[in-house]
């Protein structure tokens, strides 16, 4: 599978609720950034996701912007993601207009996410 369909499996898999451990680098130097988390080693990244997965429901990941390049066994990419989801335990809906940015290496033939961004802007807190 090429850069662009790994991340777009991804955003499938959040909206559907499987696993999303399995797409990024298992690595102490892997990171993910939230809108309200910072995630650093593969270990914190995997249970993060797990929380995020048990916690949550109902979502809706809308790519309109999505750019992907790789050079060799890297690459990168950036989207503008409008996100919405259920908090389950809290029974709140949150919507968000979300930028994300991403580095990828190619380990084996697969493509990982060896770090991802995601944010908002102020006024979408």
């Amino acid at each position: 599978m090429d850069a662009e369909t790994t991340v777009r499996e991804y955003y499938a898999a959040l909206r559907d609720g499987d696993p999303l451990a399995p797409f990024f680098l298992e690595a102490d130097g892997v990171v993910k950034f939230g809108l309200s988390e910072r995630l650093a080693g593969y270990d914190a990244v995997a249970d993060g996701l797990h929380e995020q997965t048990r916690t949550t429901t109902d979502w809706v990941v809308e790519s309109a912007a999505l750019v992907v390049e790789t050079r060799g066994d890297a690459g990168w990419f950036s989207d503008d993601v409008f996100m919405a989801w259920t908090d389950t335990e809290r029974g709140i809906r949150y919507e968000f207009d979300t930028r994300w940015s991403g580095t990828l290496l190619r380990v084996e033939g697969e493509w990982r996410v060896a770090g991802m961004h995601v944010s908002t802007t102020q006024e979408g807190l």
